[in-house]
């Protein structure tokens, strides 16, 4: 065979071999009696896996080209840290308020407050009185010891995952300002004992998931004491106000008329009282008094510094920055400001005109409470919405400027509860748990 042909046919092995992923080798010699000596070669498996030297080069210097690069990195990351500790402790010696003392104390008051134990608690009975309706008692009112224990349980995750710490410091309060004593009501006294829910309605569409359910207990003509309203929550343009002559209809569903409101609805926490439904305009921190007799805005008023639109909500969300409350003292607007550090804030309204007549700065995380309520005068407050065996677990008193934990069952049956208000003339608690509308009979101390 001549050469051109071995050539040809070393070539064509060449190239078959490249295109397998192998690297043949050809080469020419001449031997000593004047052949010419062709050699072509093929690595074996295992040198194939093995690196070229200068492939292996090439890697190292990449690897040692990461690791100057990250240490470069870090080494910028902790000019960083040495600059703000810098800045912290330069804040420290000028004012005496710099950055790390403060976090420091931040960090103990917290460590304190979880620490800290609670006192033994005992259970409490639950139960109904026949007063509603003709509806049957099941369970019996607990003794006065008995519902002054303090029985805290578990509430589980909320939808916005709720503080653990309920009580703001009260280093951390903006000042009380107009605060004071409220004259007490005949028939007042302390939250007891609160009976289980009884339903007396269900919406019937995704738009009345949450809602509010009222009656007025101080009504004016044309209406009565037997009217209840109803709004459903869930939407972007809430308007439709349901009026419904009294508890039976209100039960059929048939509504006696449909106000159309001027100004659309913010959430839940809309009351009404003296003829006029009391609610929050949409996307602001505007109060209205909408009149029903006839059916115009009659007062808007902004509650100064009120968060509004999620920024200081019941821990269910909701949009719930605002809830008005009516008890035996009057009109109530329930809130937080920036200035409290989130806490709740309570405002007593002139019903006529809005107008704060006086304010209250509690040490209670707004966030850290699912809904609340005011009976004569004293703010209860509910820990969780969704947790079926929820308690009332704090009460602040306007009459003596001062709070307290309480343990008093409530039930979420429904287990989403996203309105809780009460009806001063009723003495009952209404509710709107996951589509349901219910209510539940109370039990006041003595005064």
């Amino acid at each position: 065979m001549g050469a051109a042909s071995l050539l040809a046919i070393a070539t064509a092995c060449s190239l078959a071999l490249t295109a397998r992923g192998q690297s043949p080798t050809f080469s020419r010699s001449s031997s000593g009696d004047g052949r010419c000596i062709y050699s072509f070669t093929v690595p074996s498996p295992a040198e194939e896996r093995c690196s070229e030297a200068g492939e292996a080069l090439r890697a190292a210097r990449e690897l040692q080209g990461e690791r100057a690069a990250q240490r470069r990195r870090l080494e910028a990351v902790e000019r960083r840290l040495r600059l703000l500790e810098a800045a912290a402790e330069a804040g420290e010696g000028a004012g005496g308020a710099g950055l790390l003392p403060r976090l420091r104390a931040a960090e103990q008051e917290n460590a304190r407050l979880r620490d800290a134990r609670c006192p033994g608690h005992g259970d409490s009975a639950r139960g109904g009185r026949q007063d509603l309706f003709n509806v049957p008692s099941r369970k019996r009112a607990p003794t006065g010891r008995e519902a002054s224990e303090w029985n805290f349980e578990s509430t589980g995750y909320q939808e916005l995952k709720s503080e653990i710490i309920t009580e703001i410091p009260a280093s951390k309060l903006a000042p009380q300002g107009e605060s004071g004593g409220t004259s007490q009501s005949p028939g007042c006294g302390m939250l007891e004992w609160v009976g289980e829910p009884v339903t007396f309605q269900k919406a019937d569409s995704i738009v009345g998931r949450y809602g509010v359910w009222m009656k007025d207990p101080e009504p004016v003509p044309p209406h009565s004491m037997e009217h209840i309203w109803r709004i459903n929550t869930v939407g972007t343009d809430i308007r439709r106000l349901y009026e419904y002559q009294d508890l039976d209809q209100f039960m059929k569903g048939h509504t006696s008329k449909v106000y159309v409101l001027p100004e659309p609805v913010e959430s839940t926490g809309a009351t009404v009282y003296r003829g006029s439904l009391y609610y929050q305009k949409r996307k602001s921190r505007t109060l209205l008094r909408f009149e029903m007799k006839s059916e115009t805005i009659l007062v808007r008023k902004d509650l100064a510094n009120a968060g509004y639109r999620g920024v200081f909500p019941y821990s269910w969300g909701g949009y719930t920055d605002i809830d008005f409350a009516v008890d035996e003292l009057g009109l109530w607007v329930i809130y937080s400001t920036s200035q409290a550090y989130g806490a709740i804030v309570i405002s007593k309204l002139d019903p006529r005109t809005l107008e704060v007549e006086q304010t209250w700065a509690t040490a209670i995380r707004k966030r850290a409470v699912a809904n609340s309520f005011i009976i004569c005068g004293v703010l209860y407050t509910i820990n969780s919405y969704s947790n079926q065996n929820a308690v009332i677990n704090f009460a602040y008193n306007t009459n003596t400027n001062s709070s307290k934990a309480l343990a008093i069952q409530f039930e979420n049956r429904y287990r989403y509860n996203s309105m809780v208000d009460y009806n001063p003339a009723e003495k009952k608690i209404l509710a709107w748990d996951n589509f349901n509308m219910v209510m539940y009979d109370i039990k006041l101390s003595k005064m």
